[in-house]
C-alpha cells in the first residue's frame, strides 16, 4: 500500500502505509474490522528506529459516520499508564526522586493511616495496598485534583502495605502524578508533554488540550458496561470498588466521551492519542529517535526488573509489573518474552520488544472484554513477528 491510498474495509477505508514485507500487518487490520467487530481503529509498527507501518481505518464517530483519518486520535485508558510511569522513572534518572523513600519524604500528608512506610517503588508495582480510594467524592471533585489526592492521604491501606500486589487501576496515576507535581512543580500531563511529546513529536496527552477535542474519536463502550463485575462480585468488592471508584463514579460507558473527562489529568485512565505516537515512544525506549533518549539503557533496566508477578489480589488474573510498566505474560499476547509497556481497558495496547528492536501499538474506539483474551491485538502482534520471522 503506498502512502495514504485507501482499501475498501467494513463500512470505510483503510488508508496509511507499509514497507515491503508487512502486508500480513495490513491483512490482519482489515482482518480485524471484518471478522472482529472493530469500527475504527489504528496500528503502527517501529522496526530499529523506523516507522514500518501506519494505518487507520473505519469510523470515528458511528453515528456521525465520520472516517477515522491520520489526524484521528482516541482514548487508551491504561495504556496511559506506561507513559505515567516512564515519566516517573525519568525523574529517578535525573536524581529528582528516590523511589525507595518514603512517599511521605515528598508528601509529608500521606504518612499516616498505615501508609508511613509506603515507597514509590511500591506504588509503581502495584504493592502499595492503595488499589481502592475511599472518600466521599463527586466527579468534580476527582476532576479537581486536590480533593481526589488528600482523600488518598488521609485513608488507610486496603491491605498490608508491600505484602501482596493488586491493580491499582486509578489510584496509581493520582499518586505518582502528586509525587510529580510535589518534586517539579508540573502536573504529569505538563511534564510529559515537555520532557517527551514535544521533543519525539508525539500526538499523546494526558490531559487533552481543547483545540484537540475535535480530533478525538467517539469511544463505543462494551455491551452491559461495568456492570458485570458488581453483578458477580458484589458492588462492595475490592475488584469493584477499585475498577469503578472512587466513590463508583467511573464506569466503561458514554461517559468517557464527554469533553471534561478528556480535558481532565487521570494519569492512570485517559491517556488520548494515535497509535503512531505511541509506537514511537516505545521505539525511542529501545533507543533514541532523532537524537531524543527518553531513559537511558541504566535506568530501563531497572524499570523492567520484575517487581511483582503472580494472582492479582484485585483482578485475580495473573500480571506481572517493573517498575510500572507491565511485563510479559500480561503486557501483549505473542510478543516476545522482554517485552514492556502497557495494555489499556477494551483492546488498546502498547508495547516494545528490545530483542527484535519492536515498537508497537494498537488503539480502538470500540470497546470489548472477552475473556478469551481480544483476539484483535493478538492477531496484529503474531502478523507483526511473522513478518519479521519472515
Amino acid at each position: 500500500m503506498q502512502p495514504d491510498q485507501a482499501a475498501p474495509v467494513g463500512d470505510g477505508p483503510v488508508e496509511g502505509r507499509i514497507e515491503p514485507g508487512f502486508g500480513a500487518v495490513l491483512d490482519a487490520f482489515r482482518d480485524n474490522f471484518v471478522r472482529h467487530g472493530d469500527v475504527g481503529a489504528a496500528c503502527a509498527v517501529y522496526h530499529r528506529g523506523r516507522c514500518v507501518v501506519d494505518l487507520w481505518g473505519g469510523l470515528a464517530d458511528a453515528d456521525r459516520g465520520r472516517p477515522w483519518t491520520r489526524d484521528t486520535i482516541v482514548i487508551t485508558f491504561s495504556v496511559a499508564k506506561g507513559l505515567t510511569a516512564t515519566c516517573i522513572n525519568r525523574l529517578a534518572e535525573q536524581g529528582l526522586l528516590d523511589i525507595d523513600l518514603p512517599v511521605a519524604h515528598y508528601w509529608p500528608a500521606f504518612g499516616c493511616n498505615g501508609k508511613e512506610h509506603i515507597t514509590t517503588r511500591m506504588v509503581l508495582s502495584h504493592r502499595a495496598g492503595l488499589a481502592a480510594v475511599d472518600g466521599e467524592l463527586t466527579l468534580d471533585d476527582v476532576l479537581a485534583w486536590d480533593p481526589v489526592v488528600a482523600a488518598i492521604a488521609a485513608q488507610k491501606p486496603n491491605w498490608e502495605p508491600g505484602s501482596r500486589h493488586g491493580y491499582h487501576a486509578r489510584s496509581f496515576g493520582w499518586i505518582l502524578g502528586e509525587l510529580m507535581r510535589r518534586v517539579t512543580g508540573l502536573s504529569l500531563g505538563s511534564y510529559l508533554e515537555r520532557e517527551i511529546a514535544r521533543p519525539l513529536g508525539l500526538r499523546f496527552w494526558v490531559g487533552l488540550p481543547e483545540h484537540e477535542l475535535a480530533h478525538c474519536a467517539r469511544l463505543i463502550p462494551p455491551e452491559g458496561g461495568s456492570d458485570a463485575v458488581a453483578s458477580l462480585l458484589g458492588a462492595d468488592s475490592l475488584t469493584n470498588r477499585v475498577m469503578t471508584g472512587p466513590n463508583g463514579l467511573f464506569g466503561y460507558n458514554e461517559m468517557w466521551n464527554r469533553p471534561e473527562l478528556l480535558r481532565a489529568e487521570l494519569p492512570s485512565s485517559n491517556g488520548v492519542g494515535d497509535a503512531r505516537s505511541l509506537a514511537r515512544f516505545y521505539a525511542a525506549l529501545n533507543g533514541n529517535i532523532d537524537g531524543v533518549q527518553v531513559l537511558g539503557p541504566a535506568q530501563l533496566a531497572r524499570a523492567c526488573e520484575r517487581q511483582s508477578r503472580g494472582p492479582d489480589t484485585v483482578i485475580f488474573k495473573e500480571t506481572s509489573f517493573g517498575l510500572g510498566l507491565s511485563l510479559q505474560p500480561m503486557v501483549a499476547p505473542g510478543a516476545g518474552a522482554r517485552c514492556f509497556g502497557h495494555p489499556g481497558a477494551g483492546g488498546a495496547v502498547a508495547f516494545a520488544d528490545p530483542d527484535v528492536e519492536l515498537g508497537f501499538a494498537y488503539v480502538t474506539n470500540t470497546m470489548q472484554f472477552d475473556p478469551r483474551g481480544d483476539p484483535r491485538a493478538a492477531s496484529l502482534i503474531r502478523a507483526a513477528y511473522d513478518c519479521l520471522s519472515a
